[in-house]
């Protein structure tokens, strides 16, 4: 009997098929060259894929090296590693413009589950409701009500469209019924230069990024964006306690692969990501910078990944946002 006809009887009968050849890309030859982490953005996540690559090395038994291609909100690296082969080889350490480009940019095609497979959720850092100190709010509610009466009048800085600065000032505006206009520059650091001079009154920098600028009085911290209170900024409160109810938008970051990369190989990235993130030198670094280790399963980073998806397509359809 053919070998074909073999497996059309065995597949008739419900038995189960295992071909033990070989698999081009399997786990048990995975890795036999270097692995890449593509970096889609700069800042935080760049620092965080270069520690990793660090710890990845020695545990993958190959040089794993660090590929940054930021710009458009992270669009270029996005589809640079959604074209890539499926194998192992090309990792993407993601954050939340991966699940918010695909609403702002609908005629880019990209589909965040469709494109990738989610490897682990690693962790999450808060940002601030930052103000220069020529603006005339001294907590939340004072901005809020100033808003309100200078409908259209102030503005944020934002390092680009559809970036954590850029969705961190539209759910304020979403939740608090108000119209504070996002001015993009191409990253943070002009962001934050341009809040530093008084060019801009508001930014969102993240958590670490803009401490010492508060204690030097340079800068007003009035809020940070998590559900929780920061470590690094314990007596500032979150935005929703500062008069802004439900609102929570902690910037977090995930390593993903291109889809249809073996389950196998995902399943061993999962475990050695997951051990790397619980490593007490990465642990440290993380609770200095007021970040929290997530190191979740792979299941629990597609859930992830599904409901971040969900709550900012209805933000960005509420608010009529665009980027084109």
């Amino acid at each position: 009997m053919k070998s074909r006809n073999i497996l059309a009887l065995l597949a008739a009968t419900g038995c189960a098929v295992i071909l033990l050849l070989p698999l081009r890309g399997s786990a048990q030859s995975y890795p036999a060259k270097p692995v890449r982490i593509i970096l889609p953005y700069l800042g935080s996540t760049e620092f965080a894929g270069r520690w990793l690559a660090a710890k990845l090395a020695p545990a993958l038994g190959q040089q794993v090296v660090v590929d940054p291609r930021p710009g458009a909100g992270g669009k270029i690296g996005h589809e640079l590693a959604a074209k890539a082969a499926p194998d192992g080889y090309t990792l993407m350490l993601g954050a939340p413009p991966l699940v918010i480009n695909p609403h702002l940019y609908p005629k880019a095609g990209q589909d965040t589950l469709r494109d990738f497979a989610p490897i682990a959720l690693l962790g999450t850092i808060p940002a601030v409701l930052a103000v220069h100190p020529s603006v005339p709010a001294r907590n939340v509610r004072e901005l809020v009500q100033l808003a309100k009466s200078r409908a259209g009048s102030l503005n944020y800085a934002s390092s680009g469209a559809g970036t954590n600065h850029h969705i961190a000032g539209e759910l304020l505006n979403y939740l608090a019924k108000i119209e504070i206009t996002a001015i993009h520059f191409k990253g943070g650091g002009p962001a934050a230069i341009a809040n530093l001079s008084g060019e801009v009154g508001i930014n969102w920098p993240n958590v670490v990024a803009v401490v010492p600028y508060v204690k030097a009085g340079r800068i007003r911290a009035l809020g940070v964006t998590s559900a929780t209170r920061s470590t690094a900024m314990p007596d500032v409160p979150t935005i929703a306690q500062a008069g802004v109810p439900g609102y929570d938008f902690t910037p977090w970051q995930i390593m993903v692969a291109p889809a249809g990369t073996p389950a196998a190989i995902v399943t061993q990235l999962n475990t050695h990501l997951v051990k790397a993130m619980r490593s007490p030198d990465i642990a440290e670094r993380m609770a200095r910078d007021g970040a929290d280790v997530i190191a979740s399963s792979q299941a629990d980073a597609v859930k992830h990944v599904l409901s971040e998806t969900e709550k900012w397509r209805r933000v960005i359809k509420e608010r009529g946002m665009r980027a084109e």
